[in-house]
């Protein structure tokens, strides 16, 4: 069953205890396995319990592809349901998955993790369409998806923030939802028992040289038209060890705002007006020169760059030319556009 985005709160709180298999995946590591571990911490509150879990290895599932029906199927040595763990799965695994879920043996959960898989995937395919399995997909967060995020690691800390404090984690928080979580609970460590409310002063001293910001850093050059900083930026982003599609991705978050501000504009609003409405709020230290850019970038310019960085995102995933020129191609062509 191909599960809606609305529908996974419910289901990493409380899995329905028909189902015998949940694949996560998606291009989020960090999203992929928390939800993961989500979901497993319902069946075994230690996932590194060797009598309630198992960790099949692919290798082995490859040679007996029967041994994922047997982990299954096999009764818990601690009593309860057993929780079967298959991670890094590819469309190697199957035929594995199918004798699973085409079984009533055993009460036993599978979850399987992976990677950014395609609608013509034979292990994606399988999971949307079974009745008792689950298939949930998981991509970079977006701008509403880290405030969320944000507002839960703090609450849960006892802790509040100030907007502006909000504002700029969110910006200069990243696509990868563990790295974005270890960000915050760094934040958390920074406050100690004290807690109280997290001000924009305790943001910036430990969310303040994130790859993340150096992400947003490369967007703000391109829109900017900026050619001197982005050459200066992307040199440093490949040094860094950075890859293609975060990059194009966290451009693309940037147009978006762009584009709903620019919306409101084309419906009557000012542009101070417009930017006011955004949600998650401007940071405000970026508000003036992102007010001056958002009058510069009509709709349609805007919608033509979102063309350009799909059709980049595409050609790296699909051509096996280098994603690094791939991007730095798209990236200059729309810094010379903005200029």
């Amino acid at each position: 069953m191909k599960v809606k985005p609305r529908d996974i709160p419910a289901i990493l709180k409380s899995l329905d205890p028909k189902i015998r298999a949940v694949l996560v995946f998606g291009r989020d590591d960090g999203l992929v396995r928390e939800r993961a571990e989500k979901i497993g911490k319902q069946i075994a509150e230690d996932l590194s319990d060797p009598f309630q879990v198992a960790r099949p290895s692919l290798a082995d599932i490859k040679e007996h592809p029967s041994l994922l029906l047997d982990e299954v199927s096999a009764i818990s040595m601690m009593g309860g349901r057993r929780l079967v763990r298959l991670e890094g799965a590819g469309n190697e695994s199957t035929e594995a998955v199918k004798l699973v879920l085409g079984s009533d043996q055993g009460d036993g959960l599978l979850t399987i993790t992976a990677g950014d898989l395609k609608p013509t995937s034979s292990l994606r395919k399988t999971m949307e369409a079974a009745k008792n399995g689950l298939a949930i997909a998981c991509y970079e967060d977006s701008m509403q998806d880290l405030m969320g995020l944000v507002q839960t690691v703090l609450a849960d800390a006892g802790l509040s923030a100030t907007q502006d404090a909000v504002a700029y984690l969110v910006e200069n928080l990243g696509g990868d939802r563990m790295v974005s979580r270890g960000e915050l609970e760094k934040l958390v460590l920074y406050k100690g028992a004290e807690g109280g409310q997290v001000t924009l002063a305790d943001a910036k001293a430990c969310v303040g040289d994130t790859s993340a910001m150096g992400l947003g850093q490369i967007a703000e050059a391109v829109t900017a038209g900026n050619l001197t900083g982005l050459d200066r930026l992307i040199e440093r982003a490949w040094t860094e060890g950075h890859s293609a599609i975060p990059i194009l991705r966290h451009l693309q978050m940037r147009l978006m705002r762009f584009h709903q501000a620019r919306g409101m504009m084309d419906q009557g609003m000012n542009a101070s007006e417009a930017v006011n409405k955004l949600r998650p709020p401007v940071f405000f230290g970026e508000r003036d020169r992102f007010m001056g850019e958002v009058q510069r970038w009509s709709s349609r310019k805007i919608e033509m760059a979102l063309d350009i960085l799909l059709e980049a995102e595409i050609d790296c995933k699909t051509t096996g030319n280098p994603a690094d020129v791939i991007c730095a191609r798209a990236l200059l062509r729309l810094t010379k556009a903005a200029k």
